[in-house]
């Protein structure tokens, strides 16, 4: 075999794996619906394939007529199949016959050839994920084999967004690696040159095929490349990966280091480039907040070293984020600096919890506090203006000062009775709403052992809360 032939993804032993199958005998049991589908990607990938089966419904047969395919029997024999087998690299076993194709998997096993019984895991020595073609560079999806028709519905989502020109793109990379090679030796300085030939409009005339164009933006990023770092300060939203922006989820993909804080998911973090450095400068309870000075110390240091520093903060990082003392830090240390807003946490959970944070029957305004209190214990907050009932009140970080919080709106005009809410952990898989009132909500906390990340909304929309047929269970 050619070493430089691309290689086929299958997944063997439900780990992913490539096989070479370019002029490789592969015997497909089956000429029917379901055998069509596995043979096309096998001639896709230049494969030579022997085909076993009584009837061969008329795609299959224009395969044969054509060449591309070799009729070497009819009947499922089991004489028939112990002859063929030897020297094939794969089995197909794709009739619609499932105990057929058990028969056929287990003499393919009992040989030492791998073998897939479509639609069936369990026999099955590997699995071919649904994928997607552009040229060199092929996607793949699979799901151990447990819900095929979720893999195609990825490969259809997929197909629509990967643009045709994604192979003729890759092809002009690989041939111009050499050059960039030659010009920056150390990866991490080519991988910021095409990362930035990526984000420009050299990869658009790659992917038009306009490689006089796409040259000339590839020579201006190496003659003028130069290790300047900067600092993306980042709203990562309240929780729910999905809720991410398509610039803060390009800036994850593209940061050399990370600063965040324990208000992340694991699975928001997840999304973050693999081989970035996560630095955690958040508070937990066995570790002490890093001061504010030293993450702005340390955001300008990676900067200076030539890094792409992502501070990603949970919500908006200029909603109670500390984002606008960031950015004074990095003018002041004359750094490079970006902010991309993010959905903030008033918004996101209330959404998700049902409860609209505005109402025309009860509230045309709404205001947004914190609930952290000062080093001497001192809850200062704008309580006359909290205490009007015709807005919406929102308590971020409120929980811990959450008595002393609702203890206050009462005594500045709000009735014990008046509707409360937190939403815990909003916007994730495990969200919490605890509905109450002022004067019931501390209770109900302490009694559930609501933590952070929660969120407090105080107002009659809580009243107005509206599930989903779902959650109500009608």
């Amino acid at each position: 075999m050619d070493a430089d032939k691309p290689l086929s993804p299958i997944e063997t032993g439900w780990f992913p794996i490539s096989v070479r199958i370019e002029g490789a005998r592969v015997l497909l049991v089956g000429g029917g619906e379901v055998a069509i589908n596995k043979g096309r990607l096998l001639l896709d990938h230049g494969a030579r394939i022997e085909i076993v089966a009584d009837r061969l419904i008329p795609g299959v047969q224009e395969w044969v007529d054509s060449g591309q395919a070799l009729h070497v029997g009819g009947r499922v024999d089991e004489a028939l199949l112990e002859g063929l087998m030897p020297g094939c690299r794969l089995v197909y076993a794709a009739t619609d016959d499932r105990a057929v194709n058990r028969v056929v998997a287990a003499m393919a096993e009992r040989m030492g050839i791998p073998v897939c019984a479509v639609d069936d895991p369990e026999p099955s020595t590997f699995i071919t994920p649904a994928q997607v073609r552009r040229g060199m560079v092929r996607v793949s999806i699979a799901t151990a084999g447990g819900a095929p028709v979720l893999a195609r519905r990825l490969r259809q989502e997929i197909e629509a967004w990967l643009p045709e020109g994604t192979g003729r793109l890759a092809e002009y990379m690989q041939s111009r690696r050499p050059r960039v090679s030659a010009r920056w030796p150390e990866t991490q300085d080519r991988k910021r040159v095409w990362e930035d030939f990526l984000d420009g409009p050299g990869a658009d005339a790659a992917r038009a095929g306009d490689h006089v164009g796409a040259d000339c933006v590839l020579q201006s990023l190496l003659d003028g490349y130069g290790r300047a770092g900067e600092v993306w300060l980042v709203g990562a939203g309240p929780g729910d990966p999905d809720l991410l922006t398509l610039k803060a989820l390009h800036y994850m993909q593209n940061a050399d280091v990370v600063l965040y804080d324990n208000l992340l998911p694991a699975a928001l973090l997840g999304r973050v480039r693999r081989d970035a450095e996560l630095i955690f400068v958040g508070k937990k309870r066995d570790r002490h907040t890093l001061p504010q000075s030293e993450i702005n110390a340390e955001m300008v240091r990676h900067a200076r070293a030539g890094q792409r520093v992502l501070r990603l903060k949970g919500g908006d990082p200029f909603i109670f984020g500390r984002g606008g003392e960031e950015i004074e830090s990095l003018l002041e240390a004359g750094v490079r600096f970006r902010v991309v807003p993010g959905i903030t946490a008033a918004s996101g959970c209330a959404a998700y919890a049902g409860i609209p944070l505005t109402h025309r029957d009860c509230a045309q305004a709404c205001l947004f506090v914190t609930g952290h209190a000062k080093a001497d214990g001192v809850l200062d907050l704008p309580w006359e203006d909290m205490a009007d009932r015709r807005q919406t009140v929102v308590i971020y970080m409120g929980i811990s000062s959450l008595q002393r919080a609702m203890d206050g709106l009462c005594e500045h005009g709000l009735p014990h009775d008046w509707p409360a809410a937190i939403v815990e952990r909003g916007t994730q898989p495990d969200q919490r709403v605890l509905m109450g009132t002022v004067g019931t909500l501390p209770r109900l906390a302490l009694e559930a052992g609501v933590a952070s990340p929660a969120l407090v909304i105080v107002g009659k929309v809580v009243d107005h809360r509206v599930l989903s047929p779902e959650e109500s269970g009608s």
